[in-house]
């Protein structure tokens, strides 16, 4: 008898930035309606659509837009741009019909200065709330209390002349930070939870969770020794205001709301090694977070380079994900978000990126783990180019952000007035690869339902991670009762020949053509690898 697993076990989670998926209104903005009108390219049941399982969707909120919605000034409404409540609730079960799960980003660590929250925090060095956020008394040299930097940059406190303290904010000036040491801060934020619970809401991907537990003395970071003046590290290392022990007790509280209603999922949102996120799962009992995101495919620290795509490097980070989760968890792996340059534009110096991102996609897909995929990544989308008078991220991340190609027309079926980010090549299309069987879409199309379908790629355990002649990444997927897989990437730009078990005869799906079984002998079968390709073996 099969084991009944939670359903984000064996999901494919697909993340939409609503701004830019499909517009419904003509503003040039995407919107609910928009997702809830291509929900059918998502998840129609049949073999004809992507087939994912979910979608999390970056923040709907009503906000400033500082740091385009994740600066929040009310944790419970739509901001008009999207839609409004009702709207959203159409889309949830619009969604459930298709069998497609929704998640939403939840905003942990802070608020916009404009929330209610927030004024009422700073109206007065004695306010009710005063205590919500993270206030303290200047230095005795009249600065900042403490030597902590805001990720965006500079001093991580605002001085706030009217009631003569600084408050804490670890982005943006405009996103104070909460303080979770305050049980009436835990409790609205569960609150907030049960609000889009009650709603239908299936889970959250959890921003920023890393930085909500911050060292309880404040006290000074030590000097980076790495640091180079003018280089790309911040001058403090983040450790006492970052993954702090007290994090554990933080997330469980997240959990136990989670644990009133049934089968929802908590996603984490942390950039370290994975050995220092145990207690985000809540070691050993694992009554923490279900989920937490594997960047190690992209870069380790959100200051690190992005990683070579090199068989040494994709194995380790494989091989850190097999080696260093606690037992009974599973990664949730992405090669895009959209904080992050696309696949594509980050690995293409050569020209060979698209060949690359068709074997990272199958890569993915071939993980044990939770697979997310980042939206238009299934048709080989690259950053756009934004002119300085177009540009709106305050840390530039436009290019990564730009509208959804459902078509090669003008408006490229997103919108019919401007967008409000510019658009990329008209070539690249979901009209123009939909139907056609060679196409990244396709390809990608083909991977998600084949995956449904082998109940070793979906629920697996994974076995015999090797690297073969330093460019190949081999490893096994194996599940009671099921034909195993065996999935290759070959990463160099020349083709490769891998040995495996005469078990693996047959080619089941490869991200390229001109895979081709060569006679071994000796028992063994030998597989032709194209360059830049990937491949999916079974029984």
């Amino acid at each position: 008898m099969t084991e009944e697993l939670p359903w984000w076990r064996e999901a494919t989670i697909y993340h939409i930035y609503p701004r830019s998926f499909q517009d419904s209104d003509g503003d040039g903005v995407g919107d609910l309606q928009g997702i809830i009108n291509r929900l059918d390219y998502l998840n129609d049941g049949t073999e004809h659509s992507l087939g994912v399982d979910a979608i999390w969707l970056s923040p709907i909120y009503p906000s400033p837009l500082k740091d385009f919605g994740y600066d929040v000034s009310d944790f419970t409404d739509v901001d008009p741009t999207f839609g409004d409540l009702a709207t959203f609730d159409r889309l949830v079960e619009e969604a459930h019909r298709r069998q497609v799960r929704v998640l939403i980003d939840f905003v942990l660590n802070h608020t916009s200065d404009r929330h209610p929250w927030f004024l009422d925090s700073r109206a007065s060095a004695t306010s009710a709330r005063r205590d919500w956020y993270i206030w303290r008394d200047p230095a005795p040299d009249g600065g900042p209390p403490n030597n902590w930097n805001a990720v965006f940059g500079g001093p991580a406190w605002e001085f706030d002349a009217a009631t003569g303290q600084y408050y804490l904010h670890s982005y943006l000036p405009e996103q104070p930070d909460l303080n979770w040491r305050n049980a009436e801060v835990v409790e609205a934020m569960g609150d907030v939870l049960r609000f889009w619970m009650r709603r239908g809401v299936d889970g959250f991907r959890l921003d920023a969770v890393g930085r909500i537990a911050k060292h309880p003395d404040l006290a000074d970071n030590p000097v980076n020794p790495a640091h180079v003046p003018g280089g790309p590290e911040p001058p403090f290392l983040i450790d006492h205001n970052y993954l702090h022990p007290d994090g554990t007790e933080m997330v469980r509280a997240v959990r136990r709301v989670l644990d009133e209603f049934p089968d929802r999922v908590a996603v984490g949102e942390v950039y370290a090694p994975l050995r220092e996120l145990s207690h985000f799962y809540g070691a050993p009992a694992l009554d923490g977070l279900h989920l937490m995101f594997n960047f190690q495919l992209i870069r380790k620290t959100p200051s690190a380079p992005f990683i070579p795509w090199n068989a040494s490097s994709v194995a380790a980070a494989i091989l850190e994900a097999e080696e260093d989760l606690p037992s009974g968890t599973q990664a949730c792996f992405a090669l895009a978000n959209h904080d992050v340059p696309r696949f594509i534009t980050r690995h293409d110096a050569d020209g060979a990126g698209e060949q690359r991102a068709r074997a990272g996609t199958l890569l993915l897909l071939g993980l044990r783990g939770t697979p997310c995929l980042y939206y238009g990544e299934e048709l080989g989308m690259r950053d756009v180019p934004v002119p300085p008078g177009q540009a709106v991220d305050p840390v530039g991340r436009d290019g990564a952000r730009t509208p959804m190609p459902w078509d090669g027309s003008p408006g490229r079926g997103f919108t019919e007035a401007s967008p409000w980010l510019p658009f990329g090549p008209p070539a690249i299309n979901v009209a123009a690869q939909r139907d056609d069987p060679e196409s990244f879409l396709s390809l990608v199309r083909r991977a998600i339902h084949m995956r449904k379908g082998e109940a070793s790629l979906r629920r697996g355990s994974l076995h015999t991670l090797r690297v073969v002649d330093d460019s190949v990444v081999v490893f096994t997927r194996e599940a009671t009762g099921a034909r195993p897989a065996l999935v290759a990437l070959n990463c160099a730009s020349l083709q490769r020949e891998i040995d495996v078990e005469p078990r693996f005869s047959r080619l089941l799906l490869a991200s390229a053509s001109g895979v081709e079984l060569v006679d071994a002998g000796h028992g063994a079968r030998r597989w032709r690898l194209p360059a830049l390709s990937a491949a999916w073996f079974v029984h």
